[in-house]
């Protein structure tokens, strides 16, 4: 069929569609210890050239994280993977805020995984550039808000997940009151030495999980 020549058919040209590409990466995130297939799928359904750089296009598959500008990274895919699984580990897709948009794709695997997905950029520049990689990707239903991800989006909330791309020196107090009963909230805390948190909010209070070392940009508050 033919199509118009945009920069993203451009740089499907460069062969990252390929079944053989997309599925050594999703064996590679298996070996890891992915389990979800659910999770797996995703991963290998969105399109992750699309959301950098031409010029890196072809280590867009690798299990490396890549430089989007604005001092921000696309995360490597088995962190995606593995914070995804964390979220939704037994239990059905719900609505789910993710604080820092960035370039676009973990807001794409969230969709992929059939989430009703709010998203939070403070860098405007960004904002827009997710905008239209996700446009690129056919995948346009996530509310995509420019914001402060400190404070969340209490007029959506609450949310069954939250889901953090950057690290927070300390647990956001706002995040937890849009926490959902029963919801979970996956983050990086920490400053030189970060370790990825899960915290579930249950019937009977707050519960904390301290999990895998990770490094992430910080968190920064205010709007650009």
């Amino acid at each position: 069929m033919a199509q118009s020549l945009t920069q993203a058919q451009t740089r499907n040209d460069y062969g990252m569609l390929s079944d053989r590409t997309r599925m050594r990466m999703v064996e590679r995130l298996r070996q890891s210890g992915v389990k979800d297939e659910r999770v797996l799928a995703a991963l290998y359904e969105v399109p992750r050239h699309l959301f950098v750089d031409q010029a890196l296009a072809t280590r867009a598959y690798d299990d490396v994280s890549l430089p989007i500008g604005h001092g921000q990274t696309i995360s490597q895919p088995l962190t995606v993977a593995r914070m995804t699984e964390l979220l939704f580990a037994g239990r059905k897709q719900g609505k789910v805020l993710e604080i820092g948009t960035g370039c676009g794709y973990q807001t794409a695997v969230l969709l992929k995984m059939g989430a009703e997905v709010y998203s939070i950029e403070r860098v405007a520049a960004l904002l827009d550039t997710a905008r239209q990689n996700l446009r690129a990707a056919r995948l346009v239903h996530a509310r995509l808000v420019h914001g402060d991800g400190h404070f969340g989006l209490p007029e959506a909330g609450p949310f069954d997940g939250i889901i953090m791309t950057a690290a927070a020196k300390t647990l956001p107090d706002a995040l937890i009151s849009q926490l959902a009963e029963g919801g979970r909230l996956i983050m990086p805390i920490g400053d030189n030495e970060q370790h990825l948190w899960l915290i579930e909010n249950t019937s009977t209070g707050l519960q904390k999980t301290r999990l895998d070392p990770v490094k992430f940009v910080p968190l920064l508050p205010g709007r650009t």
